[in-house]
């Protein structure tokens, strides 16, 4: 299992590589490939997929019997990264860096002296328009040097970091680099043909499982991403639509045309309804019968700071599935989808955990809350325990990728109906 979530982190060093490796396995997987743009024709039985912007999907399984409603998941296939700005490179007398500012919420200090690569993709020109096209240096390109200690003496005393000074690429000495000539090969293209580009910093080291844990760049969030798509895969529908969604954007807030705050799940689920013959009113009466997994990585409790977790909310790597849990609804976790999400996993045979935060510390938030202001359904939040979120290098569990991909094959061969007066069927 985990050798496949290496090769699925190795291959997608940006969202818009995740997404394309997931449309590969979907389409392995015998799912067909949809278009916004044209019209569907869906039926009973089948596996079906759209994407959007290249960097976020949506793929459903229609059942062979009357489907009651929507058992959706939710992942993001974006991390935080160095995003290069137009223009790509700064030259002086003697060095060549890369012109970069930060992608969503990061610790600075692990991307120092590592090995760093660039990937994205380059819109080219056509005959009749442009295109857009994935592109991987692959090889080590760049480097963040650190400054020496002799320099330096306060550098290990309470370190800040300026993104606009410290954080800078280097990538060679002389002119001995030129970023448009590598991305340009790497597209197949000439370089007069690249019109614009979306190009990130990357840690290209591989995976590595040791002692019980997993270590590897990106597992918040490929790791719950990867879970869903085996799950999605793996598990046939029986009274709902199964529908497993991958969004770009959740380290930035989601409020993108392909984000969990856009309409792109609410689109893809009217147009389902609608393929399928349902009226405006079915499809409200569907959703009242639906249920949605929020898959975003959890905080494992740190070996050397336990004082920072919440007693009694304290989960552990492979210690399962993590329930998350937020007063103020960061997490939109309520004991209706608790209790339905945890008969789930009980009868998966999948441990589960909880998470709260602090209460004086505040955390984050995920996709439940923000997808739930565009469909509206019973939504729990849930991850798998790590340990050095938004680390470009982070380590969690060796046995919990297995955990989600049960609880999650479970959930889609499920459905959970609104019987009224605080009552749901889970079947």
């Amino acid at each position: 299992m985990n050798n496949g979530l290496f090769e699925f982190i190795k291959k997608s060093p940006t969202a818009y590589h995740a997404v394309s490796n997931a449309a590969a396995m979907l389409e392995e997987a015998g799912a067909v490939r949809l278009s916004e743009k044209d019209e569907w024709k869906i039926e009973k039985g089948k596996k079906y997929f759209v994407t959007r912007n290249s960097s976020s999907v949506i793929a459903f399984s229609v059942p062979e019997g009357d489907a009651a409603g929507f058992m959706i998941s939710a992942a993001h296939s974006d991390s935080p990264a160095f995003k290069i700005k137009p223009g790509g490179m700064i030259k002086d007398k003697r060095f060549v860096r890369l012109s970069t500012e930060k992608y969503g919420g990061m610790l600075c200090a692990p991307w120092f002296d590592r090995p760093l690569s660039v990937a994205g993709r380059v819109v080219v020109k056509t005959d009749d328009g442009v295109e857009c096209r994935l592109v991987d240096l692959v090889r080590p390109v760049a480097l963040i040097p650190s400054v020496a200690i002799h320099m330096n003496r306060s550098a290990n005393e309470n370190a800040s970091y300026n993104p606009a000074v410290d954080m800078i690429p280097l990538v060679c000495e002389g002119e001995r680099f030129s970023l448009d000539d590598e991305t340009a090969k790497a597209a197949g293209v000439n370089k007069e043909d690249i019109v614009a580009a979306d190009l990130f910093v990357y840690v290209p080291e591989h995976g590595v499982e040791w002692n019980g844990l997993i270590s590897a760049p990106r597992l918040d969030d490929l790791q719950c991403a990867f879970a869903s798509l085996r799950a999605f895969i793996s598990a046939e529908p029986c009274g709902a639509v199964s529908v497993m969604g991958i969004f770009d954007n959740e380290e930035v807030g989601s409020s993108t045309k392909q984000g969990a705050a856009s309409t792109f799940l609410e689109d893809t689920l009217k147009r389902i309804s609608l393929s399928l013959g349902k009226s405006g009113t079915d499809h409200l009466r569907a959703l009242a019968s639906s249920m949605m997994v929020s898959c975003d990585n959890a905080h494992s409790v740190h070996p050397n700071h336990p004082e920072y977790a919440d007693r009694g909310c304290d989960p552990v790597v492979n210690g399962g599935v993590v329930v998350k849990y937020n007063a103020n609804q960061k997490y939109t976790t309520d004991a209706v989808s608790a209790a339905l999400f945890s008969l789930i996993c009980e009868k998966a045979g999948v441990p589960t955990q909880r998470y709260a935060n602090r209460a004086d510390i505040p955390g984050g938030s995920t996709l439940g809350s923000i997808a739930n202001t565009k469909v509206s359904v019973n939504t729990v939040d849930v991850g798998l325990a790590q340990l050095a979120m938004h680390s470009c290098f982070e380590t969690a569990g060796a046995a919990d990728t297995e955990y989600l991909v049960r609880a999650l094959e479970e959930f889609f061969r499920s459905s959970v109906k609104d019987a009224g007066d605080g009552k749901y069927l889970l079947n």
